[in-house]
Formats: structure tokens, sequence, C-alpha cells
């Protein structure tokens, strides 16, 4: 048996799906955070908001939501044509010999995948309810990649296509394209917050 770390989120129990004008919440939340930069008494830094966990796991929870309303969708949900996502699994020791501009880009490119892939999907689904799924999750891909960049990561420039990129794999199913959008932000997009200098305690 290696000794290899890895961080790979296991499945969970789907939570029950949110009202439109709940889907607001978490966007609007993260947004207005940023805007505000709140401060905590006591701290001689204060964190960036985007560093509290609880803006992310609005993100979570709402993927889980799209998730959930695909797996019950019988008609109507599939993708036109296979796509490329990010690989969601984490080898930890590998990660952390990353420096942050690795770590950093690592994770915008596999937001810009998924942004690209949630875009295919939604011309590809004819499920009118699935809509605002898909579009609420492409928004809340673009917030991620806003409250990035407050943070001070250099901005991602994508690629011309795909084809190539490292730590990928193709898939047609939009199911799965779910499951990943979960799991990626589950695992990298949370192990780029935790370790961002940002997010440090004594950090300005």
């Amino acid at each position: 048996m290696g000794n290899s770390r890895t961080y790979g989120p296991k499945r969970e129990e789907p939570v029950r799906g949110y009202e439109d004008t709940a889907m607001e919440f978490p966007r609007l939340l993260a947004l207005l955070l940023v805007v505000l930069e709140w401060t905590r008494p006591g701290l001689p830094s204060p964190l960036r908001p985007i560093c509290d966990p609880r803006v992310l796991n609005h993100f979570i929870k709402e993927a889980r939501d799209a998730e959930v309303a695909m797996k019950s969708c019988r008609e109507g949900c599939s993708l036109s044509e296979s796509v490329t996502v990010p690989q969601t699994r984490v080898d930890l020791d590998v990660w952390e010999k990353k420096n942050a501009l690795q770590q950093a880009q690592e994770v915008q490119s596999g937001l810009w995948l998924l942004q690209q892939a949630l875009g295919l999907l939604r011309t590809s689904v004819t499920n009118t309810a699935l809509h605002i799924h898909i579009d609420n999750s492409i928004r809340n891909l673009l917030t991620i990649n806003t409250v990035l960049r407050s943070l001070n990561i250099q901005e991602y420039n994508p690629p011309p296509s795909a084809v190539g990129l490292e730590g990928t794999w193709r898939t047609s199913s939009a199911t799965d394209l779910f499951q990943v959008y979960v799991n990626f932000l589950r695992g990298k997009v949370h192990l780029l917050l935790l370790g961002a200098q940002a997010c440090q305690p004594d950090v300005s």
C-alpha cells in the first residue's frame, strides 16, 4: 500500500433544492463581502471575506442541488457531445510541492473547463427546469473567479482549446459533469483558499 496522500471528496447524501430566490443568496453574499471587506474586531490583519468557509459552502450546496436535479431528469437533459473536465482527486504530497501560482492556475483552469462544459450543456438541454440550475452554476463559477481575484491571485488566461490540457478527462454524461463540479469545489478550490496567503491570519 503506497504512502501517497490523496484528497478525494466522498459522495454525500444530496440536499433538497432551493427556491430561485435562495439561489441568488450565495452569489450576492460573496460579492457583497468582497465590496465591504468585512473585518473582525481584534484581528491586526483582517481576513478576506471569501476565506470564510461558509461562503464556499453556499456554492457547494447549490452545486449539489444542480446535481440532484440532473439525476432526477428523465428527458431532455443530455449532453450533445463529450466535454473536457478537470480531475478532482488530489495527491496532497504533489499539491503541496506546487507553488501558489501553480496551484492557482490549476484551479482556474478547472473552473474555466467547467464553465465551458456547462455552457455546452446549456445549449444541449431542452428541459427548461434544468436551465435554472445550469444558468445559476455558470454564474456561480464567474463569481468564484471574481472572488479569487480579490485574493490577488493572478488572472488566468485560458488556452484556445482544452485539447492537450494536463489533469483532465472527457465525459459525455451530464450527471458526471455535475459530480465533477461538486467535487472540484470541495477539493481543489477548498485547498486553494485554505492555503492562500491572503487567507492567513497575520497577512495584510
